[in-house]
């Protein structure tokens, strides 16, 4: 099963992880604006280094705890549109 992991909430830092066999591999990017500049390349970059393709995801997770409104959306919106495109789930973590 390979994970991608979502973590937009935070105002000051960006957080994105791959979990390949219950290994996780996670990458933070600390952020002063424009989210949606930032997460898309940080997701490309990680599957890179990990020898992953969009098509091996199994599931993406998002979280959807505490924190900026804006941020979870943005978290949301890519979650559900890999999810839409992959034919893949999402499930929301806290």
């Amino acid at each position: 099963m390979n994970t991608l992991m979502l973590d937009t909430a935070d105002n000051k830092k960006i957080s994105i992880g791959l979990k390949i066999n219950g290994k996780e591999h996670i990458k933070t990017h600390l952020i002063k604006s424009n989210k949606t500049q930032i997460v898309l390349p940080m997701i490309d970059k990680l599957l890179k280094e990990q020898g992953v393709t969009l098509k091996d995801l199994t599931l993406v997770e998002v979280n959807t705890g505490l924190g900026s409104f804006t941020g979870i959306r943005v978290g949301m919106a890519i979650a559900n549109a890999l999810s839409f495109a992959l034919k893949i789930p999402v499930n929301t973590i806290k």
